[in-house]
């Protein structure tokens, strides 16, 4: 099955006996928005359709802040748009966007570990999470023996949810950070990146 053929979190939950929990574990990483990004989504956010699809969601409003904050981390990570994901012929997809270990062969060589996994979904927020988490089921399952802490974010554009897999347990964080308050949003995304960096660098140090 495709990743976008899973429609609830019960589903992939049952199928693949991943148990759900509930807390608050996101960190806020402060992260300095430049003028010129506020002033520029301000702009597209006033005057342009940002949300009529997916495919506008993703690059009006959720790519742009991925990019901003990727940029400061270019030297460890590689960040794919709709890179394919495959595992088996259950687990298999294209994700929106997947932060992923830079390969030493090169910025074109998508390589492991995979460590954040997005997804952008107009409303259905249910089925966003069902299939984002298929997809960081996915990635676990590909890391082999490695453990390696998984984050998940999904996103209408304007409101953003945060999730974890950790082996075979699953956390959504119950605090839901809006693109209104921007300076929350890049400090939370910024603390994923900053756990992604620390979980490469303790890996590069083993």
């Amino acid at each position: 099955m495709a990743f976008s053929s899973y429609k609830t979190i019960g589903e992939v939950l049952k199928t693949f006996q991943v148990t759900y929990t509930e807390s608050n574990f996101m960190g806020e990483a402060e992260f300095q928005v430049s003028d010129y990004f506020r002033e520029d989504l301000e702009m597209v956010m006033r005057e342009g359709v940002v949300d009529n699809s997916e495919f506008a969601i993703c690059e009006n409003l959720i790519y742009p802040v991925l990019k901003e904050i990727w940029k400061t981390y270019t030297s460890k990570f590689i960040l794919w748009s709709h890179q394919s994901l495959n595992y088996d012929e259950n687990l298999s997809g294209f994700p929106e966007y997947i932060l992923a270990k830079r390969s030493p062969l090169g910025k074109v060589v998508f390589d492991q570990p995979y460590f954040i996994l997005v997804e952008a979904k107009q409303d259905n927020f249910e089925a966003a999470w069902a299939q984002c988490l298929a997809e960081m089921i996915a990635a676990n399952k590909l890391h082999g023996e490695l453990s390696i802490t998984i984050f998940g974010i999904v996103s209408n554009g304007r409101l953003w949810q945060f999730g974890k897999l950790e082996t075979e347990f699953f956390t959504r964080n119950i605090t839901y950070y809006f693109i209104q308050e921007l300076d929350k949003l890049f400090a939370a995304v910024n603390y994923l990146f900053q756990q992604s960096e620390l979980q490469l660098n303790n890996l590069m140090a083993a």
